[in-house]
């Protein structure tokens, strides 16, 4: 049986492989309207989401499939003290796959030990975030049409951000990547982040201006300040818009550039952003639907 918690638990070629199933998908989605037929999907949500639950539930309805679970700790066991590794031996006496989004890091990690079924990753904490990986590749690839050969620039929250390690994690398989990391002192990406990319042989830089490398960027991935990752609410406010994008700072970046944000949105992108062809954040939603409808697939398949 095979899980998902991290986005290395996918060798390069599964990933390709997931990726090309959603190509197929995007392609001639009418047959697959029924691969999930009796197929049901636990939905675990111990913290608030709205784009990730969602879109795991529409792709397992566009599947054929059925859902079911809960979307805060609050209306399930948990509350009266039930341990994550019994609620999810029990769902999965009613599920065939097990999507888990958790505070703690390393919570879906341990269930997985547990499940009877497959789980799914769906964030833990500041950890990692692989199904919105997957999405973020989708997206590159069908906007940029390949992986290998690319300036990313990834701005904001590079410390807490999930995203941001999964998707380097990702990224820096791939050849001749160049990483501008773009944050404030303070929310610097973790050293075990930069050791890994130094191991790999890849090109990074560090920097806290926006501007200097935005002609040189082909993706620039914009992150929202997490008030939820900070202990110190001072320090929130002290940095919460310490990087906003706007149409006036686009005028120098290439005209094949794509803009890329995981949401939910805050202020770090200008509403005057929304309308230019190189955003493709609200694109990005449509393709994790549809990355996610190949990976159930995948998994559940692998699961046989």
């Amino acid at each position: 049986m095979r899980h998902l918690i991290d986005i290395v638990d996918l060798t390069v070629e599964e990933i390709d492989s997931i990726l090309e199933k959603a190509g197929d998908i995007i392609a001639d989605g009418a047959k697959y309207a029924h691969a999930m037929d009796g197929k049901k999907l636990a939905t675990l949500f111990f913290e608030p989401s709205t784009r990730t639950r969602l879109s795991f539930e529409a792709a397992m309805l566009e599947l054929g499939g059925t859902v079911l679970g809960f979307s805060e700790a609050a209306s399930s066991s948990a509350a009266k003290g039930e341990s994550v590794s019994d609620t999810i031996r029990t769902v999965g006496c009613y599920a065939d796959v097990i999507a888990m989004r958790h505070p703690k890091e390393g919570a879906p990690r341990a269930a997985s030990i547990r499940s009877i079924v497959p789980v799914i990753n769906a964030g833990d904490g500041g950890h990692c975030h692989p199904t919105q990986t997957l999405t973020d590749l989708m997206t590159i690839k069908a906007e940029k049409g390949r992986f290998s050969g690319l300036t990313v620039g990834l701005c904001g929250d590079l410390k807490f951000g999930r995203t941001v390690h999964s998707l380097l994690n990702a990224l820096s398989r791939y050849d001749d990547m160049r990483f501008i990391l773009i944050s404030p002192e303070e929310l610097q990406v973790p050293d075990y982040i930069t050791d890994m990319l130094d191991e790999r042989g890849l090109s990074w830089t560090a920097t806290n201006s926006m501007d200097e490398y935005m002609e040189e960027l082909d993706i620039l991935y914009m992150t929202r300040v997490q008030k939820e990752r900070f202990f110190n609410e001072a320090d929130y406010i002290r940095l919460k818009d310490t990087f906003i994008l706007t149409r006036a700072k686009l005028e120098r970046a290439k005209k094949d550039m794509r803009v890329m944000h995981p949401l939910p949105r805050v202020n770090e992108i200008s509403r005057d952003v929304d309308d230019d062809p190189r955003a493709a954040y609200f694109r990005q939603v449509y393709y994790g639907k549809i990355a996610r409808m190949a990976l159930i697939m995948w998994i559940l398949e692998a699961a046989k």
